[in-house]
């Protein structure tokens, strides 16, 4: 047996990122215009960088609460109250070294050898890759697509539950979709997960990129305190902090010490300078966030009407997050399509074939950039199309 073969299955048969091998295959092009991955163009704001500089400087660089300094899971409680319409509590906040470790830490509470769990697809790939790693299996389930748009069949779901289902994982808005499930779908995928006795693990991580005029519809809008709902969320996005990795996860307070010691025999826990600057982008940052869900809109906009212009791209306008998804008259094979696109366009898009089911002929396009970046690489696109 070979060092690899004696390694567990799950950890070999963790499926390589399609959209890292195609950001691999262009990286470092002269002008290329970098589309792929999910996270804007803007560095972290100084006030932010400033406060985690300050406490590096006054030496907060000791071990420290598992779970969070208080200061910060005080600040989550406040910016949950300010935005979500009802009063929080620091004990429903725990600190997390990004939102990937928040999924983990909430698979390895509800699922574990031999259990499914429940996801929409097309899906950001590091849900269900993260569930299989953990020994569970992860079930898509497909959303809909027509000319309105994108949305959940929950008849659909309700089918794909079984004996062995003990989670359901909803990402929304979603990535890369931008489908945004509205009160009345929440309620109904909640009613499941009651009648079921099932978790839910919510993904609201784009909850303030919406373009309805205010945040999206949350499962903090629906839910009773004692539903089986675990929340995942990440400081990435809304503050420019993708590179910080560092997150939260939403819990019952009755959970905290149980996923205290998750962390303990994890990370131990989240650098306390990090968790400085965490508090400024929570008590200092919305009027950043506003400016970049309104940078995202504009470029939404832009793009939607260009590749629209060619009446070869197939979308609907996304309602939610910062991606464009679409596919284009033609092409079935968006991985050796997005290859092509590199050589002959230079723009980077990632393969739909990344994000499982549905997406095969699909490409995700991240258009949270400067308008002037994203207009010129719009423009090539469609010069691609119509070649």
């Amino acid at each position: 047996m070979s060092i690899l073969d004696s390694l567990r299955d799950e950890a070999r048969r963790a499926p390589s990122s399609g959209i890292a091998a195609v950001s691999a295959y262009g990286r470092g092009r002269p002008g290329i215009i970098p589309l792929w991955v999910g996270e804007g163009d803007l560095p972290t704001p100084g006030f932010i960088s400033e406060a985690a500089e300050k406490a590096l400087r006054d030496g907060e660089t000791f071990y420290t609460y598992q779970g969070g300094i208080p200061e910060l899971r005080d600040a989550l409680a406040r910016y949950h109250t300010r935005h979500f319409g009802r009063a929080f509590s620091s004990e429903e906040f725990l600190v997390v070294g990004g939102g990937m470790q928040a999924i983990q830490l909430a698979l390895q509470a509800t699922a574990g050898a031999g259990d499914e769990v429940l996801y929409f697809s097309p899906a950001w790939p590091n849900f269900p890759a993260a569930a299989e790693v953990a020994g569970a299996r992860a079930i898509p389930v497909a959303l809909q697509r027509s000319g309105n748009g994108w949305s959940c069949d929950v008849e659909r779901l309700t089918a794909a539950v079984t004996s062995r289902t003990r989670a359901i994982f909803v990402n929304s808005p979603s990535n890369p979709t931008g489908w945004t499930a509205d009160h009345e779908t929440l309620k109904a995928i909640l009613d499941l997960a009651r009648r079921r006795n099932l978790w839910i693990i919510a993904d609201e991580i784009y909850s303030l990129f919406h373009y309805g005029g205010s945040r999206a519809p949350s499962f903090l809008d629906v839910m009773e305190p004692e539903d089986r709902i675990l929340f995942v969320n990440t400081f990435s996005k809304n503050w420019a902090m993708t590179g910080w990795r560092i997150g939260w996860i939403g819990i019952h307070p009755s959970l905290k010490t149980v996923f205290e010691n998750l962390i303990q025999y994890s990370t131990s826990g989240v650098a306390q300078f990090m968790q400085r600057g965490a508090v400024a982008a929570l008590d200092n940052g919305d009027e950043f966030v506003a400016g970049q869900i309104e940078r995202a809109r504009q470029a939404r906009d832009l793009v939607c009407d260009i590749l629209g212009r060619t009446g070869r791209a197939r979308f609907s306008v996304p309602a939610g997050a910062f991606y464009l998804f679409f596919s284009v008259a033609g092409i079935s094979d968006s991985r050796q399509a997005a290859l092509q696109i590199i050589d002959e366009a230079n723009v980077g898009l990632a393969p739909g074939t990344a994000f499982g089911k549905g997406g095969e002929d699909s490409f995700r396009l991240c258009y949270l950039r400067r308008l002037d970046q994203v207009e010129e690489a719009a423009q090539r696109l469609a010069k691609w199309m119509m070649g």
